[in-house]
C-alpha cells in the first residue's frame, strides 16, 4: 500500500517542532496554488519547494516525500542492505532537512541537498552498524544483507555481485549505485558526494573496472592449435 504524505510518521514530529519555534504553518501558494506545473521548470519548482519548506509549510514536506520518498528508500536500501534501516534513514533524513533548512544556501538544488543528507545519514548508520558488529563479533546474530533487486535474479549471481560491491571502496560503491542503479547524472552525484563531475566519472570508471575483474571468469590461456 502506498504511503501518502498525510500519513507520514514524521509529520507530527515536524509539526510539533515548528510550533515550538513559532513558525507559521500556512499553505505555500507555490505548492498549493500558484501557476500550473507545466509553466514552471524544474529549477523554479525546486526553488519554490525549498522556499516553502523554509517557511514551515508541511505540505511542501509532503510534496517532497511524494516526489522522492520511494527513490530515497530504494537508494537507502541499496546502501544499507535492509528495508527497515532504509525506512529509518529516510525518516531521519526528513527530520534533519526540517531542522537544518535554514542553513540551505542554494549552492546546489534543494533536492540534491536533500539526497546529500540522506547519503550522510546512511553513512552514519553504516558506521554505527559496523561498530556494533565489531563489539559483538563473536555473536551469532544475523548480519543485514542487501535485498535482492529483482525477485527472479539468480541467487548465485546476486551474491557474487553483493560480495564484489562490498570489496569496492566506499566512494566507488556509492557512485556505482547512484549512477548505474538509481540513474542519477554525474552532476547530481557530484553535488551529493561533494566531489567534481570529473571525479565522479573517474570513480565510476574504476568501480566498473574493479567489478569486471572480480566477476569475469579467468580466461584460459591460448592453447596450441
Amino acid at each position: 500500500m502506498g504511503t501518502m504524505g498525510l500519513a507520514l510518521p514524521w509529520k507530527a514530529r515536524i509539526s510539533s517542532t515548528l510550533r515550538e519555534r513559532g513558525t507559521r504553518l500556512e499553505p505555500s501558494e507555490h505548492i498549493a496554488g500558484g501557476p500550473s506545473p507545466a509553466a514552471v521548470d524544474g529549477t523554479s519548482e525546486d526553488a519554490a519547494l525549498a522556499a516553502a519548506c523554509r517557511s514551515g509549510d508541511l505540505r511542501a514536506y509532503e510534496r517532497l516525500y511524494a516526489m522522492h520518498g520511494a527513490r530515497m528508500k530504494n537508494l537507502a536500501r541499496n546502501v544499507l542492505g535492509s528495508p527497515t534501516d532504509a525506512e529509518d534513514a529516510v525518516q531521519e533524513t526528513f527530520l534533519k532537512v526540517q531542522r537544518s533548512i535554514a542553513s540551505f544556501r542554494g549552492q546546489s538544488s534543494f533536492v540534491t541537498w536533500t539526497y546529500r543528507i540522506l547519503i550522510n545519514t546512511c553513512f552514519d548508520a553504516r558506521r554505527s552498524r559496523m561498530r556494533k558488529k565489531e563489539v559483538a563479533n563473536d555473536d551469532s546474530e544475523e548480519t543485514p544483507r542487501m535485498e535482492p533487486r529483482a525477485p527472479g535474479a539468480h541467487p548465485t549471481l546476486r551474491m557474487a555481485l553483493e560480495r564484489a560491491l562490498e570489496k569496492l571502496t566506499r566512494h566507488q560503491r556509492d557512485v556505482f549505485l547512484l549512477y548505474e542503479v538509481e540513474g542519477f547524472r554525474h552532476a547530481e552525484i557530484a553535488g551529493m558526494l561533494e566531489m567534481t563531475e570529473t571525479a565522479s566519472k573517474n570513480t565510476l570508471f574504476q568501480a566498473k573496472k574493479n567489478l569486471r575483474q572480480m566477476l569475469e571468469p579467468p580466461r584460459p590461456g591460448l592453447g596450441a592449435a
